[in-house]
């Protein structure tokens, strides 16, 4: 009886029901009447909707569809912040060199750095010409006094002075005083003489001898060996010559047969005439 129990339009819910109203009402018209096999069923208005049921499970995933087109660009979002720096990569081969740039402005003078070591002197150059006279500066102060600071001039005559021979180690007499200057030099005895101040003295002598002889210097009893002056033979003068430097006050200085020597002399009497002849010692301080 369901299976003559049918309605159009109507959705499956309501299908459903109706279905199932029409078989009790066809079970109840089965009774009633029993002889009327085709009766129709008569549809009542739509229920209200049941509850929704438990949901079954998930299909299959269907196959992929075609891609889309492409959106629109959005705006672009704002910048991140800057990552930690990397390491420093591998330096590259040295490119080719460019052009020479500008020439910028000077910079500023840097410091003097110190004075380098001194060159070589170069040749000298041609003598440029003379200048002007320059202004007469202011006079000095006046120095000590020049010249001689004092002189002395003392003698022998023969025949009558150095009568005895003058014996190797021992010295000439000059017995006699002639003209001086001042009183620094003067004798102590007949053969040496007193030197009063430290300084500089010249020391002039000559005697004559009869034989080949030495004679020199002699300083505070000292043969000075650089004042020695001599002859080989002849009859001449014995000359000498040279300067003295006296270190301490009051030195005593004298004419002497050099010690080392083996012949006494003999000082030459009435040399070449009838006159006695002199020998003179001259000292002089010159500073």
């Amino acid at each position: 009886m369901s299976d003559n129990c049918h309605t159009k339009n109507n959705s499956e819910s309501s299908d459903s029901d109706s279905s199932s109203n029409c078989s009790k009402s066809s079970y109840s018209s089965k009774k009633s009447h029993k002889k009327n096999k085709n009766l129709q069923c008569i549809i009542g208005p739509v229920g209200p909707q049941g509850p929704i049921g438990l949901t079954g499970p998930q299909g299959p995933i269907g196959l992929t569809g075609p891609q889309g087109p492409i959106g629109l660009t959005g705006p672009q979002g704002p910048i991140g912040l800057t990552g930690s720096q990397g390491p420093i990569g591998l330096t590259g081969p040295q490119g080719a060199q460019g052009s020479i740039g500008l020439t910028g402005a000077q910079g500023p003078i840097g410091l003097t750095g110190s004075q380098g070591p001194i060159g070589l002197t170069g040749p000298q150059g041609a003598q440029g010409s003379i200048g002007l006279t320059g202004a007469q500066g202011p006079i000095g102060l006046t120095g000590p006094q020049g010249g001689l600071l004092g002189g002395a001039d003392f003698y022998a005559l023969m025949p009558g002075d150095n009568s005895a021979t003058v014996a190797p180690g021992t010295d000439v007499e000059f017995p006699n005083n002639g003209p001086n200057t001042g009183t620094t030099i003067s004798r102590t005895g007949p053969s040496t003489f007193n030197l009063t101040n430290i300084g500089t003295y010249l020391v002039q002598f000559q005697v004559s001898i009869d034989e080949p002889g030495q004679l020199c210097v002699a300083l505070n009893l000292v043969e000075q060996p650089y004042t020695i002056v001599g002859r080989a033979t002849g009859t001449s003068q014995l000359v000498g010559l040279c300067l003295i430097r006296t270190s301490t006050s009051n030195s005593i200085i004298s004419i002497r047969n050099p010690a080392a020597e083996s012949t006494a002399l003999i000082i030459t009497p009435l040399a070449g005439g009838t006159n006695p002849v002199s020998a003179h010692l001259v000292i002089l301080q010159i500073s």
